[in-house]
């Protein structure tokens, strides 16, 4: 009997020469997975499951972590307001941790004696996909044909066209990344310093010329309504994402270092994530104390970035996620937000919890609560160790 091999599946080039490869060459059973992180249509599903039997799978399999991917990392990506290095929200690093359980889980469901996945050796993928394996399945050996055996592009199309599979070249020139919290493209352009991505790159085409004014409802930090209308945290975000992304907001080439040390570009289109994190955190900036703020900032960025590098189940991850759901109790209120071509503005927002409340005082006018001779007693105090530096040391 042929020994099982479970193939995390996309259909694009690279798991497409695995497929192959691994029953041909490695003589393996391959068994194909797709992990749907709420990025592809029934349709596309069904194009992609359609492939994976042409390609000679024996069995293929749709595994939809949509909720679990919300529940287990995004919410706390928006309750910590996390963007790597100010920019990014994320988009791929977050998801691929989530497929790398869900593959794990389905290795042990079926029993499989391999796992393969399709990264190369340059990128962080194949730091998380291994990590998380090795911590999951320790017992099952992984497979990653691009990355052994070296492959370009141009190699793959090759090898695909001679055992009778055609690929596009034109298909190939964009590595384009599809989840809930944003898409990723990576091309020619991304591999340079100073080239930007053409519009034709970009999966959203701009369509939307004038503005339009929404209201995100958050609850306990959670985004759950669009316009009034209660939508849960999931279809409020792909909602936003339909309706803000052909305005072109939340485009950008984020610029950041790998988990093995060397600098790398990837374009991404993010309009709900982007949107969704400055809303939050304009609403906490109203309802949060000053220290919740800084403490949530520096451990959010350690967040962050450790799951950006794939150490999802580090047990630390899980005290942080403690703490930052305890700081949303009061998060809860609606954010008023105008969008515009390639931009957006955040309007105001509305909280029971609104802690700039003209009960206590009007900023820049009057105060309610102490007196100018309170202030006066105060300011000497609160100075009064950096005033006596000052004379000791002159």
């Amino acid at each position: 009997m042929k020994k099982k091999v479970v193939l995390a599946f996309s259909g694009g080039l690279d798991t497409s020469f695995c497929c192959i490869y691994l029953a041909q060459d490695r003589g393996l059973e391959v068994h194909s997975v797709i992990v749907n992180t709420g990025g592809f249509s029934l349709d596309e599903l069904e194009q992609i499951e359609k492939r994976a039997y042409e390609l000679g799978v024996a069995s293929h399999a749709t595994v939809d972590e949509t909720d679990h991917y919300y529940n287990d990392s995004i919410k706390y990506l928006i309750f910590g307001n996390v963007l790597k290095n100010a920019t990014y929200p994320l988009s791929v690093s977050a998801e691929r941790v989530s497929q790398a359980t869900a593959i794990a889980n389905y290795v042990k469901k079926i029993g499989a004696d391999y796992v393969a996945h399709g990264s190369t050796g340059a990128g962080n993928d194949q730091v998380r996909f291994d990590m998380i394996f090795n911590i999951l399945i320790p017992e099952v050996e992984i497979i990653t044909p691009i990355r052994d055996l070296k492959l370009s592009r141009e190699a793959e199309i090759t090898y695909l066209k001679d055992h009778g599979v055609e690929y596009s070249a034109e298909r190939a020139k964009y590595s384009i990344n599809k989840g809930i919290w944003g898409t990723s493209v990576g091309g020619k352009e991304t591999l340079t310093s100073n080239e930007t991505l053409p519009e034709s790159a970009w999966p959203t085409q701009i369509s939307e010329s004038g503005s339009r004014r929404i209201t995100i409802g958050f609850e306990k930090g959670e985004p759950i309504s669009l316009d009034g209308q209660y939508l849960g945290p999931v279809k409020t975000i792909q909602q936003l994402q339909a309706i803000a992304q052909p305005y072109g907001i939340g485009r950008d080439i984020h610029v950041g270092d790998t988990i093995i040390g060397i600098k790398g570009r990837v374009g991404f289109e993010a309009a709900a994530p982007i949107i969704l994190i400055k809303a939050h955190h304009t609403l906490e900036k109203h309802t949060l104390t000053k220290w919740q703020l800084s403490w949530k900032d520096q451990l959010a960025a350690f967040y962050g970035n450790w799951l950006h590098e794939g150490q999802f189940h580090d047990p630390i991850m899980r005290d942080i996620e403690a703490f930052l759901q305890s700081t949303q109790e009061t998060v809860t209120g609606e954010v008023y937000v105008e969008l515009h071509p390639y931009r957006y503005q955040i309007i105001g927002i509305q909280s029971d919890h609104d802690l700039m409340s003209n009960k206590f005082g009007t900023y820049g006018e009057m105060n309610n609560s102490w007196t100018g001779e309170d202030v006066k007693g105060f300011s000497k105090i609160f100075g009064n160790q950096v005033m006596i530096w000052h004379k000791v040391n002159k």
